[in-house]
């Protein structure tokens, strides 16, 4: 059987393979087929024919031959990115959003002058992509061109980005210009107070990505395989959900995994918040609660929920908690199991919105009671998306997300209750972000029907 479009979701353990037909028609999901990464092997494409395998099993076929192979990866450490900037509120963030929205796995941060335990640590992560901020356009110049000096210095061969003050560029370029390393000047992410200019930077950062991820441990036979562009799996996701923004306006996508949850929301400050929001936020914005998962952090949810608070909800014993706890699977079986997987979604969900939303606050002075926003306000989304393994398959899927406006005491800038639940019924949000990159009327098209379960 040939298909025109095979998508490759490749995992730091599990490597999906989605099928996607008549794409110059009327375009279809055809199935999916899996298979565990094979990092380790030192070559990917074995897991990715397994799961080529897979797939042509699951469609009753002999084998599968494609016109097209594209692919999004978090395999070998997905996009390990260090951020360097000025001032943590201002040009720091500005440079963690950007890389956070194109999908990086965010090892280091710093604000200020880079130290000699700084540099160290960046030699210990040894990240894919070094980005260096600073300074608002015209502004302070000499932070920036010390961290860049002492990171040329380290002639690594890591690309480096530069997203700071226009001023520097041609020192930066002076610095680099005899080193190994790969230089990319980008428009500066802060370029005035309380603006914020993340997109350029995602965009590069993505393009870096796709250039690098060859490199990375098991990564080398990939282009092999693969006929189209790579992007991080994270990346794809909040591709697919810009995508669907421009078309059904103000959302936001919660994938609650084993191990993380990550939060993209893509939606423009009301008029009421913006007025009295002390720092600015990116429209695109993503999230990753590095210490929520269902599974492989599952623990840390029961520690921070509390167990007797998890019985009550549960409605068992102490003993029937420890069970689970002990024997918890990565894929729930029995009913009580699943039941215990809803209750760790439900509290991931509230627990990561809650960091990822904003908050009013009340400040008292001596002219009285004043109110500021701080945060990303979600308050005008009309549509919560889930996707994800828990949130595409556990049973309660939906009413789980509804827990999103009931959690809101009265000072959260979350979605109300009017918000419209939306699930990506066949959990391909990944696959047609990366798709949206050649083909975006098609990718819309396949997650709508996604969408509506079709």
């Amino acid at each position: 059987m040939k298909i025109d479009l095979l998508v490759a979701e490749i995992g730091s353990t599990t490597t999906v393979v989605n099928g996607f037909h008549n794409l110059d028609t009327c375009p279809i999901f055809i199935g999916q087929g899996q298979s565990a990464t094979t990092v380790l092997e030192g070559d990917v494409n074995i897991g990715l024919r397994n799961a080529i395998g897979d797939l042509a099993i699951n469609l009753g076929e002999d084998n599968i031959e494609y016109k097209e192979l594209i692919a999004t990866s978090s395999a070998a450490g997905g996009l390990r990115m260090t951020v360097h900037g000025l001032v943590y509120d201002m040009t720091v963030k500005a440079a963690k959003e950007a890389a956070l929205g194109a999908g990086a796995n965010i090892k280091y941060i710093t604000a200020g002058k880079l130290r000699k335990s700084d540099l160290r640590k960046i030699e210990e992560i040894n990240p894919n992509i070094i980005l260096i901020a600073g300074g608002v356009d015209y502004g302070e110049r000499d932070t920036a061109l010390y961290n860049a000096e002492l990171i040329s210095e380290m002639n690594l061969n890591i690309p480096v980005i530069y997203a700071g003050n226009i001023e520097n560029r041609e020192d930066i370029k002076d610095l680099f210009q005899h080193k190994e390393t790969e230089l990319y000047i980008v428009e500066n992410v802060y370029p005035k107070i309380d603006e914020l200019n993340v997109e350029p930077t995602r965009r590069v950062i993505q393009d870096v990505f796709e250039s690098h991820i060859i490199h990375a441990p098991g990564m080398e036979k990939v282009r092999n395989m693969v006929t189209g562009p790579i992007m991080p799996t994270p990346g794809a996701v909040m591709r697919a959900s810009e995508l669907l923004y421009e078309n059904i306006g103000d959302l936001i996508t919660i994938d609650v995994g084993g191990a993380t949850t990550d939060i993209h929301s893509v939606t423009e400050d009301s008029d009421e918040i913006s007025r009295i929001l002390i720092n600015p936020e990116p429209k695109a914005k993503r999230t990753v609660e590095g210490d929520l998962g269902v599974y492989v952090n599952m623990r840390n949810i029961v520690e921070i929920v509390g167990r007797e608070e998890l019985v009550k909800e549960l409605n068992i014993t102490m003993e029937e908690m420890e069970d689970l706890i002990e024997n918890h699977k990565p894929i729930p079986t029995t009913d009580l199991e699943k039941e215990f997987v809803e209750k760790l979604t439900l509290h991931a969900t509230i627990m990561s919105i809650k960091r990822h939303g904003g908050k009013l606050k009340h400040l008292y002075g001596p002219s009285g009671k004043k109110t500021i926003a701080e945060g990303k306000d979600l308050t005008k989304v009309k549509y919560i998306i889930g996707t994800g393994g828990a949130l595409t398959r556990l049973p309660n899927r939906k009413e789980i997300l509804k827990e999103i406006a009931f959690s809101n005491k009265g000072n959260d800038l979350l979605p109300n209750s009017e918000a419209e639940i939306l699930i990506d019924n066949h959990y391909i949000m990944a696959s047609l972000g990366v798709m949206a990159k050649k083909y975006p009327e098609v990718a819309l098209k396949l997650l709508e029907n996604s969408l509506k379960g079709e």
